[in-house]
């Protein structure tokens, strides 16, 4: 018995190939840095969805359903928020999307997150929600929500960008975790929403969505070794996984992270110690064969 899909043909796609060899994910035929730089977020929601919720989905078309559907969204918050600020967010976002009624439409969907995070966000911080700006593009208003405040200085610009940016990067990859439950979810004809709220469950698990926390900690716990080296070959002497570091499918360099490094890098000193985190990171995945991993 094969405990896992490697090698086997579970589904076909037109949404999304990854090309490990080469170290490119393809996203309907447009390479990420392609998908980031001549369409953004909303315009690869539209890319994605094209024949599937709609025709004529560019850009613009898929700015104006988002922001209405963040319109809405913002509406319902009501329905769920008082019940989920004393939660963590992951389960606050959770109530949120199992609060959208049954018939709720794609654009209302997936307008609810960011809707839902700023809010929750607001709440933990003791402010009001704030409603969405319908001339912004999500990843703008996201931030602006968030922040309570415009979002027009250079520097928020700039993170606005490389929130947008992280958000093509990450838009889809093939058939993972959370893709393959809201497949089999959907196969049942169950509705759009259940199968949005499944795949959202399966995102939170620690080896999916909830990835990027173990690593943080991990370079935190690097850091404080204060010998990076002696610490990398400790863990890998241990049989320890170095958390983020590293693909199974693109050997070669994940395109994502490769993306996002250059947005980071773009944003100079505008996040401050993020900068520094990254330079950081740079630093251990050299450190256990003394020469960057494939990763």
């Amino acid at each position: 018995m094969d405990s896992g899909l490697a090698g086997l043909v579970a589904a076909e796609t037109v949404l999304s190939h990854s090309d490990g060899a080469r170290g490119i994910l393809w996203v309907r035929g447009h390479t990420l840095a392609d998908l980031a730089a001549n369409f953004g977020y909303d315009g690869a929601v539209g890319l994605l969805w094209e024949g599937f919720a709609g025709e004529g989905l560019d850009r613009a078309t898929m700015r104006a359903q988002l922001a209405a559907g963040r319109g809405r969204a913002f509406a319902r918050l009501a329905d769920w928020l008082d019940r989920a600020e004393q939660r963590p967010p992951v389960e606050g976002v959770r109530l949120a999307l199992a609060a959208l009624p049954e018939d709720s439409a794609p654009a209302d969907i997936l307008a609810t997150l960011p809707v839902a995070i700023a809010a929750l966000l607001r709440r933990r911080a003791g402010a009001a929600p704030v409603a969405p700006d319908p001339a912004r593009g999500t990843a703008d208003d996201l931030l602006r929500m968030a922040q309570g405040a415009p979002a027009d200085s250079p520097a928020a610009a700039a993170m606005g960008t490389a929130l947008d940016t992280y958000f093509c990067a990450v838009i889809d990859n093939g058939l993972n975790t959370s893709a393959f439950t809201a497949r089999v979810i959907a196969s049942s004809r169950a509705s759009l929403v259940s199968a949005a709220l499944g795949a959202y469950c399966a995102f939170t698990g620690p080896l999916h969505g909830g990835a990027p926390g173990p690593t943080l900690d991990m370079l935190d716990e690097a850091a404080a070794s204060g010998d990076v080296t002696t610490w990398a070959e400790r863990k890998l002497a241990a049989g320890e996984r170095l958390m983020g570091f590293g693909h199974r499918v693109f050997r070669l360099g994940d395109p994502r992270a490769a993306l996002l490094r250059q947005a980071l890098e773009r944003l100079g000193g505008a996040l401050g110690p993020g900068i520094g985190r990254l330079a950081f990171a740079a630093e251990v995945e050299a450190a256990p064969s003394g020469r960057p991993s494939p990763g």
